[in-house]
C-alpha cells in the first residue's frame, strides 16, 4: 500500500488566504502522514502569514516563501526539489481553491503502484467539470486535443495540476531545462518522462471551478496556451531525443 511511504504533497499559493486553513485539514484527514509544502508567492492578502500560523497543529507541514508572483509551474519545482531533498517517495501536486478536492488525493497515491506519473484527468469517460463555461471548457479542450497532436503523449489531460509522482520519475526530470514558469512546466515535465520512457497513467477526477473570483478567457491567454506548446515541441525536437528507457523500476 503506498500510503505507507513517505508523501509528499506541493500546493502552490497565491492569495488562498480563504481556502488555506480548510485545505489542510482535509488534506491531513485524508492523507495523515502528509509531508505538506506550500510554495507562496507573496500572497498580499497573507497566505503564507496563516500558513505558517498552521505549523504547530500540523507538525509535518512546511511554507516556502518566495519574494513575489513568479508562476505556478516554478513554484512547484522549488516544491519538487524540496521533497526530494527531503527523502519523499511519492511526491504529488494541486491547487489549493478546491478545484482538486483532498479526497480524491488517495486514489493518485495508488496508482503510482502502476504508474511513474499520475494525472488526475478532466478527460476520462468519468470525470466531471463543475461550474466552468462553456467557453472555458472548450477552450481547454482544444488546447489539450492540440497540445496531444503536437507532442504526441497518450494521455488526454496535460494542464490538470493534480498529479502524483514516484520518487525516481521526478528524478529523471532535467529541471534546469525548463525555462517557464506558468502551466506549460506541466507539459514540459510530461514530455521528459515520455520521452525517457517513463510509465504515464491517469485516473478520474472531479474538478470545480474556484468559486471566488472571475474567471476571464482574454485573447493573450489564448495565444499564449497554444504558442507556448509548439515552442516545447520545437525545442525538444532540435534538441533531438532525451536518453530512454530511464530505469525506474
Amino acid at each position: 500500500m503506498a500510503g505507507v511511504k513517505r508523501i509528499a504533497l506541493i500546493i502552490p499559493t497565491y492569495n488562498e488566504a480563504d481556502n488555506i486553513e480548510r485545505m489542510v485539514a482535509e488534506l491531513y484527514e485524508a492523507v495523515p502522514n502528509l509531508h505538506l509544502i506550500i510554495v507562496d508567492d507573496n500572497s498580499p492578502d497573507g497566505t503564507g502569514r496563516l500558513a505558517d500560523n498552521l505549523w504547530g497543529e500540523y507538525p509535518h507541514l512546511e511554507v516556502i516563501h518566495r519574494r513575489g508572483k513568479e508562476g505556478r509551474g516554478g513554484a512547484t519545482i522549488v516544491g519538487f526539489k524540496r521533497a526530494l531533498s527531503a527523502g519523499a517517495e511519492l511526491i504529488c501536486e494541486m491547487d489549493a481553491d478546491f478545484s482538486h478536492h483532498p479526497a480524491e488525493l488517495p486514489r493518485l497515491i495508488e496508482k503510482t503502484s502502476e504508474y511513474d506519473m499520475v494525472i488526475g484527468s478532466r478527460y476520462l469517460a468519468s470525470s466531471r467539470i463543475v461550474n466552468w463555461p462553456c467557453l472555458r471548457r472548450l477552450f481547454s479542450k482544444l488546447a489539450n486535443l492540440y497540445a496531444r497532436a503536437l507532442l504526441g503523449i497518450p494521455i488526454k489531460d496535460y494542464t490538470n495540476g493534480f498529479r502524483c509522482f514516484r520518487r525516481c520519475a521526478l528524478q529523471a526530470v532535467d529541471f534546469s531545462a525548463i525555462d517557464a514558469s506558468g502551466y506549460v512546466v506541466l507539459s514540459e515535465i510530461a514530455v521528459q518522462l515520455h520521452r525517457r520512457g517513463l510509465r504515464i497513467g491517469e485516473v478520474p477526477t472531479i474538478f470545480v471551478n474556484r468559486k471566488r473570483g472571475e474567471s476571464n478567457l482574454s485573447r493573450a491567454e489564448i495565444v499564449n496556451a497554444f504558442t507556448s506548446v509548439l515552442r516545447l515541441w520545437w525545442r525538444y525536437q532540435r534538441g533531438g531525443p532525451l536518453k530512454k528507457n530511464y530505469n525506474c523500476h
